[in-house]
């Protein structure tokens, strides 16, 4: 689950979707091509593309140009990604700002360096270990009940080590003292009520919820754990429209914002925030690296998310703090929310 073939494999993924929902430019190199017919639609080509059809004038049968493509299509290192990231990072709000006016050719969009992103995280973390866990107990009542047998076992064990040793033996007192406290937590977990006939742990009492969900919980943890980190990556844009609610009703009465508006804030930031966690993951793999991962992710999360909030918006001060102040709440919100429905999801 954290190996380096399925990190390499989930970056991959995300790089290829994110080319899907928008191809690179400006990749024609060299002189302008004779006229000639398209090889793809037989219309006349005088430029590097085809005005008819969009393919390229120029036709490469090479395996060095089949790897210049694998390399450009997953990594999408084109004109576009070095225009957007300086501003993704440093001016988050012009970013948003003059995409939404018109300027698209410049920059990559926000869905595919959303996709991109959220696939490289993911990829990165597997790479570093940080990954769900596999070995899990099978469920809370057995872990119960196996601690339970493993302390009686010690004071049998005590007990037979006891008999067999002489009556003035310093050994039996300190025996003594060891099974006074192995019957006492043995006394406390029988007064605990944590057999499942007792409490029925977990139970909402709705009965297919019950079924599909709590009690696949319950039985298998570590699997439902993974399903859960593997639909996190495949069903992170659920973020984007749960989000935009929220946005939407901090500007209700500003009708010059739109929704389309709200949704290119909301996935430019949380593109940036992939990005953060990539950089945090990294530096918590160094010495005493964790102690700056966490301080970059309490100033530059929270300071990006004002500074695209103010200038996306053309807000002032007070107007930026309020909803800042107010958008920090919902975090949690909808954080639980897109949990729900990922657990949902990994129940079927």
């Amino acid at each position: 689950m954290n190996g380096l073939g399925e990190s390499v494999g989930a970056a991959i993924e995300g790089g290829l979707l994110g080319r899907a929902v928008e191809p690179a430019h400006g990749e024609a190199s060299g002189q302008r091509p004779v006229p000639a017919p398209c090889a793809n639609c037989g219309a006349p080509v005088s430029d590097h593309y085809c005005g008819h059809c969009g393919q390229k004038a120029h036709i490469h049968r090479s395996l060095a140009a089949i790897g210049h493509d694998i390399m450009h299509g997953v990594l999408h290192l084109d004109g576009k990604l070095w225009n957007t990231l300086p501003l993704l990072a440093f001016k988050p709000g012009e970013l948003t700002r003059r995409f939404i006016a018109g300027e698209r050719a410049k920059f990559v969009s926000p869905m595919a360096m959303f996709l991109f992103s959220v696939f490289a995280m993911f990829a990165v973390f597997q790479m570093v270990g940080i990954s769900a866990p596999t070995d899990l107990p099978a469920g809370i009542t057995d872990t119960q009940d196996n601690f339970t047998q493993e302390l009686r076992a010690q004071v049998a064990a005590r007990e037979k080590e006891r008999a067999a040793l002489p009556p003035s033996d310093p050994r039996r007192a300190e025996i003594d003292a060891e099974l006074t406290g192995l019957n006492a937590m043995l006394e406390k977990r029988g007064a605990g009520s944590v057999k499942a006939e007792s409490v029925d742990i977990g139970k909402t009492g709705i009965e297919w919820i019950d079924k599909s969900l709590v009690d696949k919980w319950k039985k298998n943890p570590s699997l439902m754990l993974y399903k859960l980190q593997a639909n996190g990556y495949k069903f992170s844009w659920l973020l984007i429209p749960l989000s935009i609610p929220f946005f939407w009703l901090l500007f209700a009465w500003r009708r010059q914002f739109k929704a389309y508006d709200h949704a290119v804030f909301v996935t430019y930031s949380l593109s940036f925030m992939s990005l953060l966690f990539i950089v945090m993951s990294i530096l918590g793999t160094i010495p005493e690296g964790a102690g700056w991962a966490f301080l970059l992710f309490t100033i530059g999360g929270p300071l990006h998310l004002y500074k695209q909030l103010r200038y996306a918006y053309g807000l002032s001060r007070f107007s930026a703090i309020w909803r800042f102040c107010i958008l920090l709440l919902c975090t949690p919100l909808v954080l639980t929310m897109f949990l729900l429905i990922l657990g949902v999801l990994g129940a079927f």
